[in-house]
């Protein structure tokens, strides 16, 4: 056990491989349910998936949520009962900035907490967690989990013992790393989404907050004047919100002005993109080096399409030669 980042409260961590925690959370509230596939082969799973697992209790606040998830550079975490370590839950930066920005959670702030930001943000995390969770045994194939997470469209799963305790977990991110510097014989246009939507640069950042939980994206490309500008992620508004001097704007109420701000103030890296023609394992490589989770595509100079981690999971699961 440790004290988790400026929380005060305990975190369950086994320090080992990444400290990406991917979750197949559906956004959905009420009694837990799981959706399990039993292993039909020998596993190696476990092999594959990240052990690195950090986890809150249920009575963790959600600013120490918040907190812990950049403190770590999550864009997830689990949630899991102290006592039995048992798997309840998930909390993702759509969440939270559902939460803050806006979305479905945020009508909690009026009806349960009179809109008082500051007394919400230090409730318990399990308001707003998801609990409609899909996960897989530590028994199952490989194979097995990449279907489970293709069909499902979830972007990663938790790996439990037969106890329901998280032993692992697999993320999209551990199938671009297996692709990375491959040649794959797979090219890029093949599994990018073509109809890309994109954010004007001077978007307000509570417009850019609505459009991601309306659409149901994790990130948007930016453009101005019809040039791309960068990436803007639900993780980087969680980051804005949740650190320095809009954090302390949003505790005190002035929330207004820091929604109001444009969404290119939060693009803070260099542009990077792929072409139609690359390999998959050429973008893989392009991704893991540089911690990205995502590619725009480029087609002589103009947006193309978009890559991203999930992708893979589908490229892999219809081309199941390139799995060992």
């Amino acid at each position: 056990m440790s004290k988790g980042p400026t929380t005060g409260k305990e975190v369950t961590r086994i320090p080992l491989k990444s400290d990406r925690m991917p979750t197949p959370g559906s956004g959905e509230r009420g009694p837990l349910q799981f959706d399990s596939r039993n292993a039909k082969s020998i596993s190696n799973v476990v092999g594959v998936a990240s052990p690195d697992v950090v986890t809150v209790p249920p009575t963790t606040t959600i600013m120490g949520a918040i907190k812990t998830m950049i403190f770590y550079g999550f864009s997830r975490l689990p949630i899991a009962d102290p006592g039995t370590k048992r798997l309840i839950g998930f909390v993702t930066s759509v969440d939270v900035v559902d939460f803050l920005g806006g979305g479905l959670r945020h009508n909690l702030l009026a009806e349960k907490y009179g809109g008082n930001i500051y007394t919400a943000i230090n409730a318990d995390i399990r308001d707003i967690m998801s609990t409609n969770l899909t996960y897989a045994d530590d028994k199952a194939s490989l194979n097995d989990v990449l279907k489970l997470m293709y069909e499902k469209n979830v972007g990663g799963l938790p790996i439990l013992d037969e106890d329901l305790r998280i032993k692992a977990i697999i993320t999209e991110e551990d199938f671009v790393r297996f692709c990375r510097g491959l040649e794959t014989g797979l090219e890029v246009e093949a599994f990018m989404s073509p109809n890309v939507v994109t954010a004007p640069a001077q978007t307000t950042i509570e417009k850019m907050t609505r459009m991601i939980i309306q659409k149901g994206f994790r990130r948007m490309p930016v453009v101005q004047d019809g040039v791309l500008m960068g990436m803007v992620t639900a993780s980087d508004i969680m980051k804005y919100l949740g650190g320095g001097e809009a954090f302390q704007k949003v505790i005190t109420g002035d929330i207004t002005e820091v929604m109001n701000q444009p969404i290119k103030s939060l693009i803070k890296r260099s542009l990077l993109s792929t072409e139609r023609k690359a390999d998959l394992g050429q973008a893989a490589r392009k991704m893991m080096d540089n911690d990205i989770g995502s590619l725009p595509v480029m087609d002589r100079g103009s947006l193309a399409g978009i890559l991203t981690e999930r992708d893979y999971v589908r490229a892999l699961a219809e081309n199941r030669g390139i799995l060992p």
